[in-house]
């Protein structure tokens, strides 16, 4: 027979494990929150201040709290999908622990050509300002490390941009196994004082590098990986992101996507596009 002594214990270790369950599920919950929100590419809507993030290592739960918010829900208006169905074909998820050694040639105009779902975009990119962003592209795009990668955000209020980049199609830019930062390295932040960007404003047709910086505590500069954003409307930012390049074909391919609408993802934290934005095929080319 069970006493009330024992009975007492007993009750009180379920309590304990139920708490302890709901503890776990919520740092669960906040690992995910803040993977999606505290890092890269905070992206500084110029309507009412707030934050788009995008995604990037998870960030210390009260320094993601108090330095990033998510936008006010978009409309979500659920146009027909405008975009083909992707190319048979998985991301590679390679990463490497060293940014590649310098190959390209720094006096030499480059071209990454994007073949999407929607479109081919092509980049002019600028080796002279920005030759390890180019450099590290080159390379992930030899390796096929962009093929099969979705486009995850879309923005469309106080800034306008489409984020890519991440094989994952997260934003968190990690590894299955949650352990490594894909591709596993990070570039410096470069070409900051292009007089372009310089005065606030990302013109249309700017492609730009995704970072975690945190501009109130200033950390997380040279966090460029592989995540990039192409501008599609004039959009004011701070001059925090690497301008490594311009869109000289595909503005149209940006507008289609765009006028197919966003989605906010509760998961992620992002707001994706409705359109399914794959890159099937990523290139670049010395000109």
């Amino acid at each position: 027979m069970v006493s009330s002594e024992q009975r007492r214990k007993q009750l009180a270790r379920e309590k304990y494990l139920r708490q302890q369950q709901r503890r776990a599920e919520a740092r669960r919950k906040g690992r995910i929150r803040n993977a999606s929100i505290a890092g890269g590419l905070a992206l500084v809507l110029a309507a009412g201040g707030a934050y788009a993030a995008a995604g990037g290592l998870a960030a210390d739960d009260k320094k993601a709290d108090k330095a990033s918010a998510e936008p006010s829900a978009p409309p979500t208006s659920k146009a027909p999908d405008p975009c083909e169905k992707p190319a048979k074909g998985e991301p590679s998820g390679k990463h490497w622990k060293k940014e590649p050694k310098m190959s390209i040639d720094t006096s030499a105009a480059y071209t990454m050509k994007l073949e999407t779902t929607c479109g081919d975009i092509e980049i002019e990119m600028d080796a002279a300002k920005t030759p390890r962003t180019v450099n590290s592209f080159e390379f992930l795009a030899g390796e096929g490390y962009l093929d099969h990668s979705p486009c995850h955000r879309l923005v469309n209020q106080g800034i306008y941009v489409l984020q890519c980049g991440d094989p994952t199609g997260t934003g968190t830019g990690m590894s299955k196994d949650g352990k490594v930062q894909q591709p596993g390295y990070s570039i410096p932040d470069e070409n900051l004082d292009d007089p372009r960007v310089k005065k606030g404003t990302y013109p249309a047709g700017t492609v730009a590098m995704a970072n975690r910086y945190n501009a109130q505590t200033e950390e997380g500069r040279d966090t460029g990986g592989s995540q990039f954003f192409l501008v599609y409307e004039d959009s004011q930012l701070p001059p925090d992101y690497t301008p490594f390049g311009t869109v000289t074909k595909g503005m149209d391919v940006l507008k289609k996507i765009a006028d197919a609408g966003m989605t906010p993802d509760p998961q992620t934290g992002n707001t994706k596009p409705n359109a399914t934005v794959v890159i099937d095929k990523a290139t670049v080319r010395k000109k």
